[in-house]
Protein backbone atom coordinates (compact mmCIF):
# COMPACT_ATOMS: atom_id res chain seq x y z
CA UNK A 1 0.00 0.00 0.00
CA UNK A 2 2.19 2.48 1.02
CA UNK A 3 4.48 1.90 -2.23
CA UNK A 4 1.95 3.52 -4.36
CA UNK A 5 1.88 6.29 -2.29
CA UNK A 6 5.60 7.45 -3.13
CA UNK A 7 6.95 9.93 -5.13
CA UNK A 8 9.09 8.90 -8.39
CA UNK A 9 12.46 10.23 -8.40
CA UNK A 10 11.78 12.86 -11.82
CA UNK A 11 14.20 15.49 -13.42
CA UNK A 12 11.82 18.24 -13.30
CA UNK A 13 10.72 21.26 -11.26
CA UNK A 14 7.00 20.02 -9.41
CA UNK A 15 4.24 22.68 -9.38
CA UNK A 16 1.15 22.21 -7.71
CA UNK A 17 -2.15 24.34 -7.17
CA UNK A 18 -3.37 24.20 -3.76
CA UNK A 19 -6.56 25.54 -2.27
CA UNK A 20 -10.23 25.81 -1.85
CA UNK A 21 -12.94 24.30 -4.16
CA UNK A 22 -13.78 26.68 -6.82
CA UNK A 23 -10.82 28.50 -6.32
CA UNK A 24 -9.47 28.70 -10.17
CA UNK A 25 -7.15 25.99 -9.63
CA UNK A 26 -7.95 24.06 -12.62
CA UNK A 27 -8.39 26.75 -15.52
CA UNK A 28 -4.45 28.00 -13.80
CA UNK A 29 -3.21 24.72 -14.15
CA UNK A 30 -3.92 23.68 -17.54
CA UNK A 31 -2.69 27.51 -18.58
CA UNK A 32 0.68 27.03 -16.66
CA UNK A 33 1.10 23.75 -18.25
CA UNK A 34 0.24 24.68 -21.69
CA UNK A 35 2.45 28.19 -21.43
CA UNK A 36 4.99 25.76 -20.40
CA UNK A 37 4.22 23.49 -23.16
CA UNK A 38 4.49 21.01 -20.42
CA UNK A 39 2.90 17.47 -18.87
CA UNK A 40 -0.23 18.66 -16.53
CA UNK A 41 -1.28 16.21 -14.00
CA UNK A 42 -5.49 16.46 -13.27
CA UNK A 43 -7.11 15.98 -10.07
CA UNK A 44 -7.85 12.53 -10.17
CA UNK A 45 -10.67 13.08 -7.01
CA UNK A 46 -12.98 14.84 -9.36
CA UNK A 47 -13.25 12.10 -12.00
CA UNK A 48 -13.31 9.23 -9.44
CA UNK A 49 -16.03 11.08 -7.37
CA UNK A 50 -17.56 12.35 -10.09
CA UNK A 51 -18.12 9.19 -11.36
CA UNK A 52 -19.25 7.56 -7.83
CA UNK A 53 -21.85 10.47 -7.33
CA UNK A 54 -23.23 9.23 -11.03
CA UNK A 55 -23.28 5.64 -10.41
CA UNK A 56 -24.09 5.76 -6.84
CA UNK A 57 -25.43 9.38 -5.44
CA UNK A 58 -22.77 8.93 -2.92
CA UNK A 59 -20.40 11.75 -2.01
CA UNK A 60 -17.02 11.01 -1.00
CA UNK A 61 -16.52 9.11 1.84
CA UNK A 62 -13.48 7.86 4.25
CA UNK A 63 -12.62 4.75 2.38
CA UNK A 64 -11.86 6.80 -1.13
CA UNK A 65 -9.28 8.77 0.61
CA UNK A 66 -6.36 6.01 -0.32
CA UNK A 67 -7.82 4.86 -3.25
CA UNK A 68 -7.83 8.96 -4.66
CA UNK A 69 -4.57 9.04 -3.38
CA UNK A 70 -2.83 6.19 -5.12
CA UNK A 71 -4.66 7.62 -8.24
CA UNK A 72 -3.28 10.87 -7.83
CA UNK A 73 0.16 9.71 -7.39
CA UNK A 74 0.24 7.29 -9.84
CA UNK A 75 -1.04 10.21 -12.56
CA UNK A 76 1.85 12.43 -11.29
CA UNK A 77 4.65 9.69 -11.43
CA UNK A 78 3.63 8.70 -15.21
CA UNK A 79 3.62 12.84 -16.22
CA UNK A 80 6.99 13.30 -14.52
CA UNK A 81 8.13 10.94 -16.98
CA UNK A 82 7.11 13.07 -20.02
CA UNK A 83 9.05 16.41 -19.02
CA UNK A 84 12.40 17.28 -17.87
CA UNK A 85 11.08 21.10 -17.48
CA UNK A 86 8.39 22.27 -15.20
CA UNK A 87 5.19 19.47 -14.07
CA UNK A 88 2.08 21.09 -12.95
CA UNK A 89 0.02 19.13 -10.68
CA UNK A 90 -3.65 20.40 -10.18
CA UNK A 91 -3.64 19.09 -6.55
CA UNK A 92 -1.62 16.91 -4.44
CA UNK A 93 -1.76 14.73 -1.01
CA UNK A 94 -1.59 17.47 0.92
CA UNK A 95 -4.65 18.59 -0.27
CA UNK A 96 -6.32 15.21 0.08
CA UNK A 97 -5.36 15.50 3.82
CA UNK A 98 -6.64 18.76 4.23
CA UNK A 99 -9.99 17.77 3.12
CA UNK A 100 -10.11 14.63 4.75
CA UNK A 101 -8.69 16.22 8.03
CA UNK A 102 -11.51 18.94 7.36
CA UNK A 103 -14.43 16.93 5.74
CA UNK A 104 -13.71 13.79 8.96
CA UNK A 105 -13.61 15.83 12.45
CA UNK A 106 -9.65 15.91 12.16
CA UNK A 107 -9.12 12.39 10.85
CA UNK A 108 -6.23 11.86 7.99
CA UNK A 109 -5.82 7.84 7.53
CA UNK A 110 -2.03 7.77 8.68
CA UNK A 111 -0.11 6.22 5.50
CA UNK A 112 -1.79 9.09 3.24
CA UNK A 113 -0.73 11.62 6.38
CA UNK A 114 2.45 10.34 5.79
CA UNK A 115 3.16 10.57 2.08
CA UNK A 116 1.31 13.87 2.19
CA UNK A 117 4.07 15.65 4.16
CA UNK A 118 6.91 13.85 2.93
CA UNK A 119 6.27 13.69 -1.02
CA UNK A 120 8.05 17.05 -2.55
CA UNK A 121 7.18 19.82 -4.56
CA UNK A 122 9.53 23.18 -5.51
CA UNK A 123 6.43 25.36 -5.27
CA UNK A 124 2.77 25.30 -3.85
CA UNK A 125 0.59 28.09 -5.74
CA UNK A 126 -1.86 28.83 -2.88
CA UNK A 127 -5.42 30.17 -4.69
CA UNK A 128 -7.13 32.81 -2.67
CA UNK A 129 -11.06 33.00 -2.77
CA UNK A 130 -11.61 35.75 -4.43
CA UNK A 131 -12.96 34.24 -7.54
CA UNK A 132 -16.30 33.68 -8.15
CA UNK A 133 -18.09 30.53 -6.43
CA UNK A 134 -18.90 27.73 -9.43
CA UNK A 135 -21.55 25.63 -8.22
CA UNK A 136 -21.15 21.97 -9.25
CA UNK A 137 -22.45 18.32 -8.02
CA UNK A 138 -19.37 17.92 -5.64
CA UNK A 139 -18.63 21.57 -4.48
CA UNK A 140 -20.55 21.89 -0.97
CA UNK A 141 -18.90 24.75 0.70
CA UNK A 142 -19.43 28.10 -1.08
CA UNK A 143 -20.04 30.14 2.74
CA UNK A 144 -17.44 28.33 4.36
CA UNK A 145 -14.59 29.62 2.07
CA UNK A 146 -12.79 31.83 4.18
CA UNK A 147 -12.02 28.63 6.96
CA UNK A 148 -11.07 26.16 3.83
CA UNK A 149 -8.81 29.07 2.94
CA UNK A 150 -6.86 29.43 5.96
CA UNK A 151 -6.98 25.07 6.63
CA UNK A 152 -4.60 24.63 3.60
CA UNK A 153 -2.64 28.09 3.89
CA UNK A 154 -2.28 26.81 7.78
CA UNK A 155 -1.86 23.07 6.41
CA UNK A 156 1.12 25.22 3.99
CA UNK A 157 3.17 26.91 6.74
CA UNK A 158 2.76 23.97 9.28
CA UNK A 159 4.85 22.10 7.04
CA UNK A 160 6.84 24.44 5.57
CA UNK A 161 6.15 24.24 1.97
CA UNK A 162 7.27 26.93 0.07
CA UNK A 163 4.28 28.95 -1.45
CA UNK A 164 3.18 31.61 -3.33
CA UNK A 165 -0.38 33.59 -2.26
CA UNK A 166 -2.10 33.98 -5.92
CA UNK A 167 -5.03 36.65 -6.37
CA UNK A 168 -6.74 38.84 -8.74
CA UNK A 169 -7.82 37.72 -11.81
CA UNK A 170 -6.80 34.81 -14.01
CA UNK A 171 -4.48 36.97 -15.97
CA UNK A 172 -2.42 38.48 -13.10
CA UNK A 173 -3.03 35.32 -11.35
CA UNK A 174 -0.75 33.54 -14.39
CA UNK A 175 1.92 36.23 -14.63
CA UNK A 176 2.80 35.85 -10.79
CA UNK A 177 2.36 32.03 -11.13
CA UNK A 178 4.80 32.37 -14.42
CA UNK A 179 7.09 34.57 -12.99
CA UNK A 180 7.72 32.83 -9.71
CA UNK A 181 8.18 29.42 -11.93
CA UNK A 182 10.21 31.33 -14.54
CA UNK A 183 12.55 32.19 -11.44
CA UNK A 184 12.46 28.39 -10.40
CA UNK A 185 13.48 27.37 -14.18
CA UNK A 186 16.45 30.41 -13.80
CA UNK A 187 18.01 28.98 -10.57
CA UNK A 188 17.92 25.20 -11.96
CA UNK A 189 19.38 26.35 -15.39
CA UNK A 190 22.36 27.68 -13.67
CA UNK A 191 22.78 25.25 -10.88
CA UNK A 192 23.17 22.90 -14.09
CA UNK A 193 25.59 25.10 -16.43
CA UNK A 194 26.97 27.86 -13.95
Amino acid sequence: MEEKLKQESANCIKVVLFGPESTGKTTLSKQLAAHYNSAWVPEYAREYLQEKWEKQNKVCEPKDLLPIAEGQIKLENEQAKNTNSVLICDTDLLQTKVYSEVYYSGFCDEILKKYAVNNTYNLYLLTYIDTPWEADDLRDKPTEREQMFKAFENELIKNEKPYVLLKGSEKERLIKATNHIDRLLNERQNNVYG
